[in-house]
């Protein structure tokens, strides 16, 4: 079993596919000869060649119309859009017609494309470099949404984007590139909206995301140590589809909810998740859910500011503990 980073096992899923599939290419800004701007696709253009490894000039509306179009005549495209914060200059080409070609032409034209890019902050990068905007995406219809926050998943969750016949946006985590983990040798492919139990608990259940899982497993292991409080962690990985039932179990388990998002409050995917788990588990729930998230700011540059305004294990530890001593 190999020991790789976030951005290692990122060029792994990607090698993992391509070599399987001949019509997988991988087109976007400096994805070949630099290896990406998180060096996140080294390797690939020795591996694979420039017909399969395809830089462009920064023109982000260019990529993704570029990737519709091989889409639409039979190859696989896996386009990146440096920082998910650019989907604001594309967004008609991804919400208004990627999403929407397949209802459009009646099933007759599908899209199995793919669309990475780095999202979050952590890394001092500033208000129009480190937004979430998974939010953006999970509501629009026709568009799959996955976050994965380990390098195990980040290989099965892409392979099983890349190989989805529609559309996925596939949300990287910025400030995970450098962790590492174990990834088990051999071909990962995962089931997209399937949601992991990362750990078990009695007392209360954290729902997160991406780089907010870390950060609840840190709380958790808090909580159980100066507490003795019991803390479930869901990691949910995809977005849309949701794993509901998990979701749902992990809420009868235990009776209190708390979701953790990098989102501003204001519209978050954490209001959609408690809005599911109290129209179908409200008799099981001993007290309202509880959203943790960033506040309705741009997010700031400055790291005592970023830092304050991210959900810390701190702030994750203290919310939790006060509701759940509380009820």
């Amino acid at each position: 079993m190999a020991v790789l980073s976030y951005r290692e096992a990122v060029a792994r899923g990607l090698a993992q596919e391509m070599a399987r599939d001949s019509r997988v290419v991988l087109i976007g800004e400096d994805v070949g000869a630099a290896g990406g701007v998180f060096k996140a696709t080294v390797g690939l253009l020795d591996q694979f060649g420039p017909s399969r490894v395809i830089d462009t000039p920064i023109a982000e509306q260019a990529i993704i119309g570029a990737a519709m179009g091989a889409a639409m005549n039979g190859m696989r495209p896996v386009a990146e859009i440096m920082f998910s914060d650019f989907f604001a200059v594309c967004w008609d080409q991804i919400a208004n017609q990627i999403a929407k070609t397949r209802y459009m032409t009646h099933g007759q034209i599908s899209l199995p494309l793919v669309i990475r890019t780095a999202n979050g902050g952590g890394v001092r990068f500033g208000a129009q470099h480190s937004q979430s905007v998974e939010n953006w995406a999970m509501m629009v219809p026709g568009l799959k949404v996955v976050a994965p926050s380990t390098p195990r998943d980040v290989v099965g969750l892409l392979a099983a984007a890349i190989r989805d016949p529609d559309p996925v946006i596939f949300f990287e985590h910025k400030s995970l590139y450098a962790v590492r983990d174990e990834v088990p040798d051999g071909e990962i492919v995962d089931e997209l909206g399937r949601a992991v139990v990362r750990r078990q608990g009695r007392d209360a259940t954290v729902v997160a995301l991406a780089a907010m899982v870390p950060r609840a497993l840190a709380a958790a292991d808090r909580l159980a140590a100066e507490d003795g409080i019991s803390v479930s962690v869901v990691d949910v990985r995809s977005l849309v589809p949701l794993d509901v039932s998990t979701l749902l179990d992990a809420t009868r388990a235990t009776g209190r909810v708390f979701t953790v998002e990098e989102n501003p409050r204001l519209c978050g995917w954490g209001g959609e998740i408690v809005s599911i788990l109290v129209e179908e588990a409200w008799p099981d729930l001993k007290a309202a859910p509880v959203r943790i998230t960033t506040p309705h700011i741009p997010l700031p540059a400055a790291d005592v500011l970023e830092d304050a305004a991210i959900p810390s294990v701190d702030r994750i530890v203290e919310t939790i503990r006060k509701h759940v001593t509380a009820n």
